[in-house]
């Protein structure tokens, strides 16, 4: 069995190699830092004797899904399980951010993550057995003031991993959007210093959980027939139930709030 996870260098990714890893699966890890990218590798064939690929890359670029294609075609890689994990976000108003930065999360978020999909997915359907995992986020269920297409772009991973969920569960490959809450990651030191500050908060603090924790819920759910999970109770409350019954206009006010706005 072959793996390849985006995004594998730290967090939530860096877990889901080391939890494969355990399994027996053979790994494919892509990130930008080849240096994180070949310690964890290192630690992997040393502790559970499997082989792991290391393609460092930037995959907010146009091409990237691509160039991940060939580069894996080339090396004679079938993959069995795909973790579309690689994602970042921005906090700031969007009048002042950087657009370019703006463009780059929505490549990463969203096309990358639809160009490994579809190009990963047709082997995975003749083979009928194959596994793609999407992490989208809690975010995806609100709009989201200060991150406004951060919380956008996982709407769409969302939506896009539900209904391809629904177009191949007769097709034997198994299809499952993941949505975290806040976790303890890099993530929101690359966000910006105001939403390391919002997050935090003792309120976001309560619901932090631990790249483990999502994991374990991740490859538990695995075993069932649900097109999503959110990761934790809280977690799940909030964005299954408080986001539906309370008006948007204060659903979006309060998660602003929480963000700093």
């Amino acid at each position: 069995m072959v793996t390849l996870i985006t995004g594998a260098s730290t967090g939530i990714g860096a877990e889901f190699a080391r939890q494969f890893a355990a399994r027996g699966h053979d790994l494919v890890v892509v990130a930008r830092s080849a240096d994180k990218l070949d310690d964890l590798a290192a630690r992997l064939r040393a502790v559970h004797g499997v082989d792991v690929t290391v393609i460092p890359m930037d995959l907010s670029v146009p091409t990237a899904a691509g160039d991940l294609w060939q580069r894996t075609n080339a090396l004679g890689l079938e993959v069995d399980v795909l973790v579309n994990n690689a994602g970042f976000g921005t906090h700031s108003d969007v009048a002042d951010a950087d657009p370019q930065r703006l463009e780059n999360a929505v490549e990463l978020n969203c096309r990358t993550l639809v160009g490994t999909t579809a190009r990963y997915l047709p082997q995975m359907r003749t083979r009928a057995r194959g596994t793609i995992i999407n992490i989208a986020s809690t975010a995806a269920f609100q709009p989201l003031p200060q991150m406004a297409v951060y919380g956008a772009s996982k709407a769409f991973v969302l939506s896009f991993t539900e209904a391809l969920w629904a177009e191949e569960r007769e097709h034997g490959v198994r299809v499952l959007a993941v949505c975290p809450g806040l976790t303890d990651t890099p993530f929101f030191e690359l966000a910006g210093e105001a939403a390391v500050s919002a997050a935090s908060g003792s309120v976001a603090l309560a619901f932090t959980r631990t790249p483990q924790q999502v994991v374990d819920h991740t490859i538990r759910a695995l075993s069932g027939r649900k097109p999503s999970v959110v990761d934790g109770i809280a977690n799940a409350f909030v964005a299954r139930v408080v986001t539906r019954v309370l008006p948007k206009r204060l659903v979006v006010a309060v998660s602003g709030r929480l963000l700093g706005g």
